[in-house]
C-alpha cells in the first residue's frame, strides 16, 4: 500500500486518476496488487511511469546503475510472487546489457578480465532467487557460459562470509542447477570437486548431489587422484569413499555414451588403477567392494593389466584369510594376455593367488609360446620365399647356403632386418622355456610344447639365421 504523501509526490497522473480524493484530509490509501513498496522501489517505477511520462517498455533507455538500483528494490517481489511484469522486464534489459559485455562495460581498465567481470561485484548483493532468475535470463541470452561459471564461484565464495547454514544450503543447490545448464568445457573439474567439498559439509538435498556427482562423472578423465582420495564418512570405517568413485565411473559412461572416446576412457582406466593401488592396503576394505572397483571397468578399457595385477597383490597381502571364492572373484578381472611377461612369473610363483590362476597362467604361457614358434616359422617361410622369387634354386638347399645367398644378391638389409627379429625371438623363447620348466615342476604333469612340431629343417634354418647374425 501507498499513502497519500508519496502519491502527491507525483503530479498530474494520479490527480487525474484520484480527482478530489487528492485533496481531503482523510488519510487515503491506494493498495497495488503484487507490488511491494522496500527503501524506494515504488518511487523509482513511479516516476518514470508518471513523472516522465514513460512506459515500462522505456526501461531498456535506463542507465545500468538505474537498473540495478531497481533490481536490487524488486527483491521483495520473489517473496510475494514468481512472476512480475515489473521484475521480467527488468530482468530482460539487464540480461541484454550483460550479453553485450565490453560494448556496455562502464569500466574503463584495459584488461580483458576486468572488463568481462566488472558486472561481477554489482550483482553479488542480490539474495540466491533473483540472481538464479537473472542468471537463467542471461543463459537464455547465450552469454560466455566461463564468465557464468566464473560468476557463481565468485557469489558462492562471497555471499558464504555472512550466510547461515540455510542459506549455504540454498546457494549450492541453485549454483548446481545452474552449473548443470551450461556448457561442460565451461568450468574445470577442480572447481566440481571443490564445491563438492564444500557441499559435503552441508545438508543439501541427494537429488542435487546426484545432479553434482554427474557434472563431476562426465568429466572424470579430467581429474587425478587427489581429487578421488576423498575421506569416507565416519559411519564407515575404511578410509577413502569407494562409493562416490563408484557412483563417478557409473555416471562418466552414462554421460559420454555418445561420444565416449577411446582416448578418454583409457585415462579414467588409469586414473582408477592408481585408486585402485592407492586403496588396496586398506585393511578395511571389504572384498566386495575391491571387486566392485576392479570390475567396474570393461576389459577394453585397459592395454595393460600390470597396474591392476598389483593393485590386487597388494589387497591379498594385506588381506590374507580370503576364501579361495573371493580371491577368484577379485581375480576374474586379470586378463592374462595383457599382462607383462615379468608380471607373469610373479603371478606364477605368487602363493597369495589361487591355484587355479598359476595353471591358467601357465596356459596362457603355453598358448604364447605356440603363437611365437607359429608366428617364427611363418617368417623364416615368408623370407625363404622372398629370396626364390629373385632366382630358382633348389628345394633341398640347407639353411645357411640360404643366409648366404640373400647377402650375396643384395639384400643385406632385409637380412640384417630378419636377424634382428629372430635374435629377440629366440630370447623370448629361451626365457618362456625357463618359466615353462618351473611351473611344470610346481604344477606337476602338464606336457610341454612340442617344439619338434615345428619340424627339423625350419628349427635348422632359424640357428642358422641366429648363427650368422651373430
Amino acid at each position: 500500500m501507498v499513502d497519500k504523501r508519496t502519491l502527491a509526490s507525483f503530479p498530474g497522473s494520479f490527480k487525474k486518476l484520484f480527482g478530489y480524493l487528492m485533496d481531503e484530509t482523510k488519510d487515503l490509501k491506494v493498495l497495488f496488487h503484487d507490488f511491494e513498496d522496500e527503501a524506494g522501489g515504488f518511487e523509482l517505477v513511479a516516476a518514470r511511469f508518471c513523472y516522465n511520462k514513460k512506459s515500462l517498455d522505456c526501461i531498456s533507455f535506463w542507465t545500468w546503475s538505474e537498473l540495478l538500483v531497481a533490481l536490487k528494490e524488486c527483491q521483495a517481489l520473489l517473496s510475494a510472487s514468481d512472476s512480475s511484469l515489473i521484475l521480467e522486464k527488468i530482468l530482460d534489459c539487464v540480461a541484454t546489457r550483460l550479453a553485450s559485455l565490453v560494448v556496455a562495460s562502464p569500466c574503463t581498465c584495459s584488461s580483458e578480465n576486468t572488463r568481462i567481470s566488472w558486472w561481477f561485484e554489482d550483482l553479488l548483493v542480490l539474495k540466491i532467487d533473483l540472481i538464479d532468475k537473472v542468471i537463467r535470463m542471461s543463459i537464455s541470452r547465450n552469454i560466455d557460459h566461463a564468465t557464468i561459471s566464473k560468476f557463481l564461484l565468485c557469489y558462492q565464495r562471497s555471499r558464504f562470509l555472512t550466510a547461515t547454514p540455510t542459506e549455504k544450503c540454498k546457494i549450492m543447490e541453485v549454483m548446481i542447477n545452474l552449473l548443470s545448464l551450461l556448457d561442460r568445457s565451461s568450468f574445470s573439474c577442480k572447481l566440481l570437486f571443490g564445491i563438492f567439498r564444500v557441499v559435503s559439509s552441508l545438508k543439501i538435498s541427494s537429488h542435487h548431489k546426484s545432479i553434482l556427482e554427474n557434472l563431476i562423472g562426465s568429466q572424470l578423465d579430467r581429474a587425478t587422484i587427489d581429487f578421488l582420495l576423498v575421506p569416507s564418512s565416519r559411519r564407515k570405517a575404511y578410509v577413502y569413499d569407494v562409493n562416490l568413485v563408484l557412483r563417478l565411473v557409473k555416471a562418466f559412461y552414462i554421460e559420454g555414451r555418445c561420444f565416449l572416446l577411446d582416448s578418454r576412457l583409457r585415462k579414467v582406466a588409469s586414473l582408477v588403477d592408481s585408486y585402485l593401488v592407492e586403496v588396496a592396503a586398506d585393511s578395511h576394505l571389504s572384498p566386495s567392494k575391491f571387486a566392485a572397483l576392479v570390475l567396474v571397468l570393461p576389459d577394453d578399457a585397459r592395454v595393460s593389466h600390470d597396474r591392476l595385477f598389483q593393485a590386487i597383490d597388494i589387497y591379498l597381502e594385506v588381506h590374507g584369510g580370503l576364501c579361495e571364492a573371493k580371491k577368484m572373484k577379485i581375480c576374474s578381472a586379470l586378463n592374462y594376455a595383457k599382462l607383462s611377461t615379468d608380471a607373469l612369473k610373479h603371478l606364477a610363483r605368487n602363493p597369495k593367488f589361487p591355484s587355479r590362476i598359476a595353471i591358467q597362467v601357465f596356459i596362457n604361457q603355453q598358448s604364447k609360446l605356440e603363437n611365437l614358434f607359429e608366428d617364427k616359422t611363418h617368417l623364416v617361410d615368408t623370407f625363404s620365399s622372398s629370396v626364390f622369387a629373385e632366382e630358382s634354386i633348389d628345394e633341398k638347399v640347407s639353411s645357411d647356403q640360404v643366409l648366404v645367398y640373400a647377402k650375396r644378391i643384395n639384400l643385406p638389409n632385409k637380412a640384417e632386418h630378419l636377424d634382428v627379429q629372430l635374435q629377440g625371438m629366440q630370447r623370448t623363447i629361451t626365457e618362456l622355456e625357463k618359466y615353462c620348466g618351473i611351473m611344470q615342476t610346481q604344477i606337476g604333469n602338464i606336457p610341454r610344447t612340442r617344439l619338434s612340431s615345428l619340424g627339423n629343417n625350419a628349427r635348422l634354418t632359424l640357428h642358422v639365421c641366429i648363427d650368422e647374425g651373430n
